[in-house]
């Protein structure tokens, strides 16, 4: 996003309207694709899986927006998706053992 002293209110006011209805566009393209997925695949571990990783897709997409985690400092973004790399682990390792 461009530096708010370089614009005019004007001009901050239509990049910021810009920026949102670009997020909540990408967001709801998600969530059609996994509306649709869920009405067209048959259930399964596959599936279900998909679901996980479009809704880790989703969070990470909104962390990075709107708590502005993306113009952060690599340590710090790091010691945020690290721990969230390892949760996603344990939803598979549990999706798997649950499934013996």
């Amino acid at each position: 996003m461009a530096h708010s002293e370089n614009l005019t209110p004007e001009q901050a006011h239509k990049a910021a309207v810009k920026r949102i209805l670009t997020v909540t566009g990408i967001l709801a393209g998600v969530t059609a694709l996994e509306f649709a997925m869920a009405f067209t695949m048959p259930a399964g571990m596959g599936r279900n899986m998909i679901f996980v990783l479009m809704t880790f897709v989703k969070a990470f997409y909104i962390v990075a927006e709107f708590m502005h985690l993306r113009y952060e400092v690599k340590v710090l973004v790091l010691s945020i998706i690290l721990p969230c790399v390892f949760l996603v682990w344990l939803v598979v390792a549990l999706l798997l053992e649950g499934a013996y």
